[in-house]
C-alpha cells in the first residue's frame, strides 16, 4: 500500500497543493488556485478539486505551510489580549488590550528578586473578565527561573477559561521586552491559527482524509497541530521557510540561494549544508524584534502581482499588490469591455510631478472589499464606495458617472484600509501579453499593455521588453541587497556600491572601469513564473539556475518533506566565586527549572539525560514517530 503526503501552502495569492510519495520522494500530482482570503477553505479546496479522490485514501500525513501568521501581525489582527509582567514594566512597542505591572521577577542568578504580587495579579483579572480572549505572561528573567510565570498561569486558570501563554515557554533567551513581544504576538495568534487549522480540516474531512496535520515553522521544520494551536507565533514566515526546504528536496542541492517569487513578494534566502540559515537574534515581523528562530528571509515587495505604471515616459514599478488585469478579467467578464475602449481612446493627461500613490490610470480598476467606519471619508469618497460595489469601476468612469472631480476621491487611503481593491498593470500581465506564462486571459493583458506602450511612446513589444527587464533588475538588485547583507551585515549601499550595483545590473560602462558579479552558489527558483523571470538574472551571476519541473509548488513540497525539530536550550553557570576550580559547584537554567549541582561533570550529564528527555516529548508531541537526539555544547571560559 502506498503512503502519500499531501502538502498545502496558502500564499497571498495562490494556495499550492501537491501529493508526495513518502517512501520515494516522488511528486504525485499537483495544482494550485486562488488563495481565498475572507473563507481559505475555498482556495484550499480549489486546490485538490482535480485530483483523484482514489489517492486521498492513501494519504498518512497532512502538512501546512502558510503566510497567515506573518500577515496578521503586520496588519495587527488578532484577539483581545491581556498581559501581566512581573517585574519589570513593558515598553508597549506592541499593542495590548490590558496590562498590569505587579511586583516579582527573578535575578541572573535565578533567585527571587521581589515576592510576587499575587493579590494584584488576582485583582486584575478579575476586572477583565469577558473582556479578552487570552492572556499573555511575562516575568523579569524567567528565563532563569519560571517560577513566578508557573505560579500566574496557575492563578489564571483558576479565574479565566481563557488561553494563557508564558513568555519562558516561547524563548530562553535575555531580553524582556523582545519576549513579551513575542508572548503578546502569540496570544493574540491563537484565534487566527485555529481558523487556519478548522479551514483545512472541513477540507480534510470532506475529500475522506483521515490523517494528522502539520505545520511548517518559521525555521522550515514542522509540528503538529496541538503544538501549532499552542505556539503558533512559531509558524512566522512559515511560506519562506517551507520554499527553502521545497528547494532542497526538489534540487538536492545542499548549498544555495534560493528566490521564491510569488504574488506579492519575491522571499530570498541561503541554504547551508542543507539547512536555512536562521536569524539569531530572532525574527523581525512588521518592524518589531521577536524571540522566534526563523529562516533569514530577505523580502521584497517585487513580485507576480507587484503594481506597474507608466507616466510621462517612465515606467515605474511599485511594492503595491494588485488583482493582474488578466486574472480580474476572468472573474468580472464586463471588464474586458472597459479594457478596449480605454486601449482606443486617446490617453488623458497625468502630471510628471504626481505621486505614485496619486496616480490612477485608464487601465486601473477597483472593487469593494469592505466598509470601515471611518469619518475622515467625505461624501465623494463613499460616492465611488457605492458605486464600485456593483462591480469593477475606473476612477474617471465614476466620476463622470456622478459629476464629480476624480482627483477628489481618496483612493490611496481606502485603499490602506483595506476598504478597496486595485486592477491593474503587473508583471503578471507582461507574460500574458507575451505569450509565455498563460494562466488566464491573455487577451485582457494584451489591452493593457497596448494603453500603457501608448503611454511609454513605444510598441507594445517594446512595452513588454522593458517591463521584463525592470522586473529582472530589481529580482537581481534584491539578491545582491541580501549577498551584501550575508557578507557584512550592512543593510545600506553607499555610494561606491551603488555605483558599482547599478554597473552590474545594467550592464553599462563607467568612464574607466566596468563591474561583473559571480556567485558561487547557484540559483533554485521557486514559484510559478521563475521560468521567466529567473534564467537572464542567473546569466548575469554566471552561475548555474537549477530548476525542478515542480517549481511552481515549491513551498506545497516543502511543507510535507519538512522534519520535526525540537531545541531544549539550557544553561549551566558555576556558583559565584567557584569559576576558577576545574569541577565547580553549578546552577543549572531552564525552561523546566533552576537545578543546583554538585559539580560541572554533573551539571553535564543531567543537562544531556533531562534535556534529551524533554527534547524527545517535545517531539512527540510535535507528531515524530521516531526520535534523534543530538547534543551540541558552547562552552565560554573567562580569566
Amino acid at each position: 500500500m502506498p503512503q502519500y503526503g499531501l502538502g498545502f501552502d496558502t500564499g497571498g495569492t495562490y494556495t499550492d497543493a501537491v501529493i508526495i510519495d513518502m517512501e520515494k520522494g516522488d511528486v504525485v500530482c499537483c495544482a494550485k488556485s486562488l488563495t481565498t482570503r475572507n473563507d481559505l477553505s475555498l482556495g484550499i479546496a480549489g486546490a485538490i478539486k482535480g485530483f483523484d479522490k482514489e489517492l486521498f485514501k492513501h494519504v498518512t500525513m497532512v502538512s501546512i505551510s502558510s503566510t497567515l501568521a506573518t500577515n496578521s501581525i503586520v496588519e495587527g489582527k488578532g484577539c483581545r489580549v491581556a498581559l501581566i509582567c512581573a517585574g519589570r514594566e513593558f515598553d508597549h512597542s506592541i499593542p495590548v488590550d490590558y496590562i498590569t505591572c505587579i511586583q516579582g521577577g527573578h535575578t541572573l542568578r535565578g533567585e527571587e528578586d521581589k515576592p510576587l504580587d499575587e493579590a494584584a495579579a488576582r485583582s486584575f483579572l478579575e476586572s477583565v473578565k469577558g473582556k479578552v480572549d487570552g492572556v499573555a505572561i511575562s516575568t523579569y528573567l524567567s528565563v532563569r527561573n519560571p517560577e513566578h510565570e508557573l505560579r500566574l498561569r496557575n492563578i489564571c486558570n483558576e479565574i479565566l477559561n481563557v488561553p494563557v501563554v508564558c513568555g519562558h515557554e516561547l524563548s530562553s533567551s535575555l531580553g524582556f521586552n523582545e519576549r513579551t513581544t513575542t508572548c503578546i504576538m502569540n496570544t493574540r495568534l491563537l484565534p487566527i491559527i485555529r481558523d487556519l487549522m478548522v479551514s483545512v480540516k472541513k477540507v480534510m474531512s470532506d475529500v475522506g482524509i483521515d490523517a494528522p496535520m502539520m505545520i511548517v515553522k518559521g525555521d522550515g521544520s514542522i509540528m503538529s497541530e496541538k503544538v501549532a494551536l499552542d505556539r503558533p507565533i512559531e509558524t512566522i514566515l512559515s511560506g519562506p521557510a517551507a520554499s527553502l526546504i521545497g528547494a532542497k528536496n526538489l534540487t538536492g542541492a545542499n548549498d544555495a540561494i534560493v528566490v521564491d517569487i510569488g504574488g506579492t513578494t519575491t522571499d530570498i534566502g541561503i541554504l547551508r549544508n542543507g539547512t536555512p540559515r536562521l536569524e539569531k537574534e530572532g525574527a523581525v515581523i512588521g518592524g518589531r524584534r521577536t524571540r522566534v528562530m526563523a529562516a533569514e528571509i530577505a523580502t521584497s515587495g517585487i513580485g507576480g502581482d507587484s503594481r506597474i505604471i507608466a507616466n510621462s515616459g517612465e515606467f515605474i514599478l511599485s511594492p503595491l499588490r494588485i488583482v493582474p488585469l488578466c486574472i480580474a478579467s476572468s472573474q468580472y467578464p464586463e471588464l474586458k469591455a472597459k479594457l478596449v475602449k480605454a486601449a482606443e481612446a486617446k490617453s488623458r493627461y497625468l502630471p510628471q510631478c504626481m505621486r505614485v500613490d496619486q496616480i490612477v490610470l485608464d487601465t486601473e480598476f477597483f472593487v469593494k472589499i469592505k466598509d470601515i467606519q471611518n469619518s475622515t471619508l467625505t461624501n465623494d469618497d463613499r460616492t465611488f464606495l457605492e458605486a464600485i460595489s456593483q462591480g469593477p469601476m475606473s476612477l474617471n468612469e465614476v466620476a463622470e458617472k456622478h459629476g464629480i472631480h476624480p482627483f477628489s476621491i481618496n483612493v490611496g487611503k481606502m485603499e490602506e484600509l483595506g476598504m478597496v481593491q486595485r486592477i491593474g498593470m503587473t508583471p503578471t500581465d507582461l507574460l500574458h501579453a507575451e505569450g509565455s506564462y498563460v494562466e488566464y486571459d491573455a487577451e485582457a493583458s494584451q489591452l493593457g499593455v497596448r494603453y500603457m506602450s501608448r503611454l511609454m511612446r513605444m510598441t507594445p513589444e517594446e512595452f513588454i521588453r522593458v517591463g521584463k527587464l525592470r522586473v529582472m533588475e530589481k529580482i537581481a538588485r534584491e539578491i545582491l541587497k541580501k549577498l551584501y547583507f550575508e557578507e557584512t551585515g550592512e543593510l545600506s549601499m553607499d555610494k561606491v556600491a551603488e555605483d558599482l550595483t547599478n554597473k552590474f545590473i545594467t550592464g553599462k560602462e563607467g568612464l574607466d572601469y566596468s563591474c561583473s558579479i559571480r556567485l558561487n552558489k547557484p540559483l533554485i527558483g521557486i514559484g510559478a513564473p521563475v521560468r521567466a523571470w529567473l534564467p537572464k538574472v542567473a546569466e548575469w551571476f554566471n552561475t548555474q539556475l537549477l530548476l525542478s519541473e515542480y517549481s511552481h509548488v515549491g513551498n506545497a513540497v516543502g511543507a510535507i518533506t519538512g522534519n520535526i525539530i525540537e531545541k531544549v536550550e539550557i544553561l549551566i553557570k558555576p556558583f559565584k566565586g567557584e569559576g576558577g576550580s576545574d569541577d565547580p559547584r553549578c546552577t543549572v537554567f531552564a525552561s523546566f527549572g533552576r537545578f543546583d549541582v554538585q559539580s560541572y561533570k554533573e551539571a553535564i550529564e543531567f543537562a544531556k539525560t533531562k534535556g534529551g528527555e524533554i527534547a524527545t516529548e517535545k517531539a512527540k508531541a510535535a507528531g515524530a514517530d521516531t526520535v534523534e537526539v543530538s547534543v551540541e555544547m558552547k562552552e565560554k571560559r573567562f580569566g
